[in-house]
């Protein structure tokens, strides 16, 4: 039985029974979930194991790469730059980065960057590894890039350029690095454990992840025997030339190892965001109301934020996606709270988001990465949110 620690609200007790069960149930083996309520934290909880190598217990101060999670984080530091009238999201990129106008990508605007529409999700030749983590070479070989598709015209998910692609635009329009940036602006005022960037003295401090394979990997299956309704993307999933596996591979090699100490340190605002399940509920608290003084975004501006740019079949995903400028929305497969949400999941199951009609913002970060269908521990905890709220 694991033990769980923290603090739950009156009336807030089904998620900490949620949490306990995704231990003893669904697979978790160290993670952390936080619930914020009009701007106090009503749930708070850690429990389990944050390095298994070594036993060492994930703790309240736990740090968890949150994957891409992180690309909330990112586009929250756009929107801020957007109120301050320093960007305009729909103003053409080149305006602020005219290296981007290569290639027939002049007109693109910086909100077809943030909701995955400008095609932009692979690279003909692939970015060494070590220079895609050194910033620059990464965002030349963007600009250089040809979209994949008409930009405007269809939308797809851009999991590692995104990153680069908004980041460069906040790089250029603050003359700051998007790392450098959400911690000046975003993370010092609010006090939050999270970095795009991890520090040295940080490193101590993060959670080793686990990975976990699927029961039955499908690719390896005879065709006729994988489900009607997901035959479409496992043939994609076998298909290297594919632009569900190309969007993977814009650096060489195209795996990367997140646990690394120079992944870590590098600033990737698609996918290494390193953090709390805590920090994550108060930065989108913080979204949608005051937090102890501080508030990022003013109602007009958020409204916009999260209104729906793009929806429908995914061409990377090849499932139905809903993307705000740079938030997801929520679908069948993720409902958040209910239709006025958004925030953004991340590879293998952490989650954040906030709901300003409820008053709720969410955070939940793990070790043990699974990911898919049968992954039930953030919709668990989701789900015992909805249930306190009834």
């Amino acid at each position: 039985m694991t033990t769980i620690y923290g603090e739950v609200a009156a009336g807030f007790e089904p998620v900490r029974e949620a949490f306990a069960a995704n231990f003893a149930q669904h697979g978790d083996i160290g993670a952390a979930v936080c619930v914020y309520q009009y701007g106090r934290p009503v749930v708070d909880l850690w429990g389990g194991v944050a390095d298994p190598e070594t036993d060492r217990s994930w703790t309240r101060d736990t740090l968890q790469l949150v994957y891409s999670a992180t690309k909330g984080a990112t586009a929250t530091a756009a929107h801020m730059l957007a109120e301050r009238g320093a960007l305009g999201l729909d103003a053409p990129v080149a305006k602020y980065w005219p290296e981007f106008a290569a290639n027939g990508k002049a007109d693109i605007p910086v909100r077809w960057l943030l909701s995955h529409q400008a095609g932009l999700i692979t690279l003909d030749q692939p970015v060494p590894l070590n220079e895609a983590l050194a910033w620059h070479p990464m965002a030349a070989a963007l600009a250089a890039q040809r979209p994949q598709w008409t930009p405007g015209t269809a939308h797809g998910y851009h999991g590692r350029t995104w990153g680069w692609l908004v980041g460069e635009v906040i790089r250029r329009v603050s003359g700051r690095t998007p790392g450098r940036f959400f911690a000046d602006e975003i993370a010092a005022p609010l006090g939050l454990d999270f970095f795009i960037g991890l520090p040295a003295d940080q490193r101590d401090r993060v959670s080793r992840m686990v990975y976990q394979r699927p029961a039955i990997d499908l690719t390896t299956v005879p065709a006729e025997s994988v489900p009607e309704e997901l035959r479409e993307q496992v043939a994609a999933w076998r298909d290297p030339e594919s632009l569900s596996n190309r969007a993977y591979a814009v650096t060489d090699p195209a795996a990367i190892d997140f646990d690394s100490p120079e992944v870590q340190a590098a600033e990737l605002p698609a996918s290494n965001g390193i953090g709390t399940a805590h920090a994550l509920a108060r930065m989108y608290a913080a979204l949608i109301g005051e937090v102890d003084g501080v508030r990022l975004l003013t109602s007009e501006t958020l409204a916009s934020a999260a209104k729906e740019q793009a929806s429908g079949k995914d061409q990377v995903m090849l499932i139905p996606s809903r993307f705000s400028s740079g938030y997801m929305l929520p679908t069948e497969t993720n409902p958040m709270i209910g239709p006025n949400s958004f925030g953004h999941t991340g590879r293998g199951g952490s989650l954040g988001f906030a709901d300003p009609e409820q008053g709720i913002a969410f955070g939940y970060a793990m070790n043990n990465i699974i990911g898919g269908l049968d992954d039930l521990r953030a919709t668990s905890l989701v789900d015992a949110v909805r249930k306190s709220l009834a």
